[in-house]
């Protein structure tokens, strides 16, 4: 399983997009239509129209990672809305939607509702 720091930017681009883009196709979704640079650090995430297949761009500070995911049975429950097409997600809501659960009728609790 993937884990990123707390406070990690993640950009999730909310309209699918063509799976076959690799590098610099991904690279230029998240220039042109997310307008975020890929040199500042951030992961971009990805996802087809069928929501089966999900990939994700980032720079490490000495080369571009593309990591690719296909499901073999059922969807990414992908959110919708945003601005810009695209949301800002948490490295925690990034993990909740990979591991399958739907982030559209999760709410974010206020802080001390969550200390219980």
């Amino acid at each position: 399983m993937l884990a990123f720091p707390s406070g990690f930017k993640i950009y999730l681009a909310v309209e699918a997009v063509d799976m076959r883009k690799q590098f610099n196709g991904l690279w230029a979704l998240a220039t042109e239509r997310l307008k975020e640079d890929p040199l500042q650090g951030a992961v971009f995430a990805f996802t087809n129209g069928e929501r089966n297949r999900l990939k994700l761009l980032y720079w490490d500070g000495t080369g571009v990672w593309v990591l690719a995911k296909r499901l073999e049975k059922g969807r990414f429950t992908w959110p919708t809305g945003g601005t810009g097409g695209k949301l800002s997600l948490t490295p925690e809501a990034l993990t909740m939607l990979l591991a399958g659960i739907d982030l559209k009728k999760a709410e974010k609790k206020a802080w001390y509702e969550r200390l219980v």
